[in-house]
């Protein structure tokens, strides 16, 4: 899960566009090609089930582009997410500022959404975990967090994989939702960045760390 991705404020440190690589995925700059591909993950009531509502084609390819504009100023962000093997894109996955309040903000999110022909491939552990290094790497962070609705169990799933975890005394109701929605109530996940084990990639594609 993510939000719409918001602009990055001109104090945050700014690197060179990262690129990161796993085993199985490329986290990269958006193409012209991805845009169609992107609507059609955006208007799956499936992939989009725990979001207020689908994206038409015009606003998929309006999100698609702020990606792809962010990742350009500042070098990190919501990237693309391709297959090494077939350059099939599969998604996207990164990290981004939400620019709303919750007891929490300011803080950095990671989140994610991919396509329903790539679930359970650990395709979203995977790239996420690429993601974690770059925020606790290069980016020097303290802390990413992660939310999604309650009932999102394959997210929350994902999160707690990468090894977040939940306070439920922090769990929110989101503040760009209406009151009334279904999807309002949300968890929030933390992971400080001594907590995360991220370090080399094996052959079997998945991140791995020291043991601790």
């Amino acid at each position: 899960m993510t939000s719409t991705p918001t602009s990055i404020p001109d104090e945050d440190r700014r690197i060179p566009l990262v690129e990161p690589r796993t085993v199985r995925l490329v986290l990269r700059q958006w193409r012209d090609e991805d845009w169609a591909p992107f609507a059609a993950l955006n208007a799956d009531p499936e992939v989009m089930r725990y979001f207020p509502s689908t994206l038409d084609e015009q606003e998929s390819n309006a999100f698609a582009y702020r990606n792809a504009a962010l990742l350009e100023v500042y070098g990190y962000g919501l990237w693309a997410v391709g297959a090494l093997d077939s350059g099939a894109f599969l998604g996207m996955v990164g990290l981004n500022r939400p620019q709303w309040s919750a007891p929490f903000t300011p803080c950095t999110e990671i989140g994610w959404r991919l396509a329903r022909s790539a679930w359970g491939r650990g395709y979203a552990t995977e790239a996420a975990r690429a993601a974690l290094a770059v925020a606790f790497g290069s980016l020097g962070l303290d802390e990413v967090v992660s939310f999604t609705t309650v009932a999102n169990t394959r997210s929350r799933a994902v999160m707690e994989r990468l090894g977040m975890t939940r306070d439920p005394a922090e769990d929110f109701d989101h503040p760009k939702l209406d009151p009334d929605s279904p999807v309002r109530t949300h968890v929030l996940y933390r992971l400080r960045a001594d907590r995360f084990d991220g370090g080399r990639l094996p052959a079997s594609g998945r991140l791995v760390g020291p043991a601790r």
